[in-house]
C-alpha cells in the first residue's frame, strides 16, 4: 500500500496507523493522519498522509518543512509552496499576515514597507522590544526566518507609489494591501488592479477599537477584489488600533489568500 509519510511516498505493508508507527519510528509520540493528531489506532488506506513526530527531538533540515506541514489539510502544501504572495505594508495587518503565511508554508513572500519599528507598534505588530529602531523589512525577515527558513522573503524598504509597484509585485499570485492610511489603500488598489485585473487583490478597511468581532467580514468588490473588515470603524481619537481586532482582520486576509491559492 502506498501512502505519504512525512511528505514522501512510502510503500508499507502495515494495515493500521500504529502498526506503521511501530514499524518506522516506535519512539514517535505524536502521530498525525491526514492533518489530525490521533490518539487511537485506525486502519490505513491507500493515499493517506502520515507524519510521525517525537516530542523534543530536533528534526533534520529536510524533515522540518514536512513536519511543519503535517497538520495541514491534505493537498494544501504543494499548492502553497508554489505560490507567491505580495504584502504592501508591514504593520499590524501586514506583519501578522506574513507570519501566518510563513507558518502555512507559502513559497515566496514579497513584502514592502519604508518605516521602522517604534514602541507604539508593539501593541499589535509582530515585532519585539529589541527590534525598536530597525527597519520593519529587516525585523520581519529575521522573525520569519526563525519561524520557517524555507519561505523565500523578498523585502523592499521603500514607500510604494504608482510608479514603483511594478515590477516589484508583477509576479504575485495574490496581492494583499495592509496599509493604515485610506489614501495609500486607494492608490494601491487602483494602480494594481489596473495592471493586474486577473490577480486577486485583498484589501482591508475598518478594524479599529474592540467592537464586535462578528462585524468583521469579507466583501467582494468586483471580479477579483476583496475587502476585509467592517468598512467603517477606522482609527480615530477614542478608537485606537489594538491587537485582537486587527489580528482577526489580518488572519481573515491571510485565510482568504490561502483559500484563493488552494482553490485556483
Amino acid at each position: 500500500m502506498k501512502i505519504k509519510l512525512n511528505e514522501r511516498l512510502f510503500d508499507t505493508g502495515a494495515k493500521t496507523l500504529f502498526a506503521l508507527r511501530d514499524e518506522v519510528k516506535p519512539a514517535a509520540d505524536v502521530v498525525i493522519l491526514n492533518g489530525a493528531a490521533m490518539i487511537a489506532d485506525t486502519p490505513l488506506s491507500e493515499g493517506d498522509e502520515v507524519n510521525l513526530i517525537t516530542r523534543g527531538e530536533q528534526p533534520s533540515a529536510d524533515e522540518l518543512e514536512a513536519l511543519m506541514a503535517s497538520r495541514h489539510t491534505p493537498g494544501v502544501h504543494a499548492k502553497v509552496k508554489a505560490a507567491t504572495v505580495g504584502i504592501a505594508g508591514l504593520g499590524g495587518l501586514g506583519s501578522a499576515i506574513a507570519v501566518a503565511l510563513a507558518r502555512v508554508g507559502v513559497g515566496k513572500l514579497i513584502v514592502a514597507d519604508f518605516d521602522v519599528v517604534e514602541p507604539s507598534n508593539l501593541n499589535r505588530q509582530q515585532y519585539f522590544v529589541d527590534q525598536i529602531g530597525m527597519r520593519k523589512t529587516d525585523a520581519l525577515v529575521s522573525n520569519l526566518r526563525k519561524i520557517n527558513p524555507y519561505v523565500q522573503v523578498e523585502a523592499h524598504a521603500v514607500k510604494l507609489t504608482p510608479e514603483n509597484i511594478f515590477p516589484m509585485f508583477g509576479n504575485v499570485n495574490v496581492m494583499i494591501e495592509a496599509f493604515d492610511r485610506a489614501d495609500q489603500k486607494a492608490m494601491l488598489l487602483q494602480a494594481f488592479t489596473a495592471q493586474k485585473p486577473d490577480v486577486p487583490f485583498i484589501g482591508a478597511s475598518g478594524m479599529a477599537g474592540f467592537g464586535p468581532e462578528e462585524t468583521l467580514g469579507v466583501k467582494k468588490m468586483g471580479r477579483n477584489s476583496y475587502i476585509v473588515g467592517d468598512l467603517s470603524t477606522g482609527a480615530r481619537p477614542g478608537c485606537g488600533l489594538m491587537a485582537p481586532r486587527v489580528g482577526i482582520a489580518a488572519h481573515m486576509q491571510a485565510n482568504l489568500a490561502l483559500r484563493l491559492i488552494v482553490e485556483a
